[in-house]
């Protein structure tokens, strides 16, 4: 197996492709709307669920009633495809993403696959991703699975901070106050969740504030 490269990409305002349109094809849609992508959909009218087919009559995305055929990759960043019942298909689309040096997803067939979608957590701006390198999606969703529990897991209640942190971080960038990440590292504690858990945003972010200002003095 390959050793992935993790990265995040910018798809906004970008042609983002999706072929097939059942459960796992609608899955992709609608994540990559949330992400900003301009989506359209492959997909034939009977193989097609309703919730796509409310997407398209809204406008949100462009429905092509069909199959793959060749010159679709043409003008796309990214491609997905959702449905794998044929092989021949899978391999077409591959080769034309290929040829056009297009980021593509066979779903759950990795050899056709230039990057592989793994499994996401997000929580407010705080987003994990988790992956086997395509050798165990079952893995990859257990885990996921287990860092969403919170009788388990309690690395998550961090990201609730998330946005407090990013407005800190914009008034310490427009006071120019000197501070590093190993500032920032040390000054997020563990009495500043609590503050912030306990109601007291405001006085959890003077905290965050007070501890930034003392690292850029000393």
């Amino acid at each position: 197996m390959p050793a992935y490269y993790p990265v995040f990409v910018d798809i906004r305002n970008r042609k983002c492709l999706v072929f097939g349109g059942h459960h796992e094809g609608e899955r992709k849609v609608r994540y990559l709307l949330d992400c900003g992508g301009e989506v359209t959909l492959f997909s034939p009218d009977d193989d097609t669920s309703p919730g796509l087919v409310d997407l398209a009559s809204e406008g949100k995305i462009t429905w092509e009633r069909r199959k793959y055929e060749p010159g679709d990759i043409a003008g796309a960043w990214i491609v997905i495809v959702a449905d794998t019942s044929s092989q021949e298909t899978n391999e077409a689309i591959e080769a034309e993403s290929k040829e056009r040096n297009v980021l593509c997803n066979v779903m759950d067939v990795t050899p056709l696959c230039n990057f592989i979608a793994p499994a996401i957590i997000h929580r407010q701006d705080v987003t994990v991703a988790v992956s086997t390198a395509g050798s165990s999606p079952a893995l990859a969703r257990r885990l996921r699975e287990r860092m969403t529990d919170h009788d388990y897991c309690q690395c998550l209640r961090w990201a609730d901070i998330g946005p407090m942190l990013a407005d800190v971080r914009v008034e310490v960038r427009g006071r120019k106050l000197p501070v590093t990440p190993d500032d920032w590292a040390e000054s997020i504690t563990n009495q500043i969740l609590e503050q912030f858990e306990s109601g007291d945003k405001d006085g959890a972010r003077a905290m965050l504030v007070s501890a930034l200002e003392e690292r850029a003095s000393s």
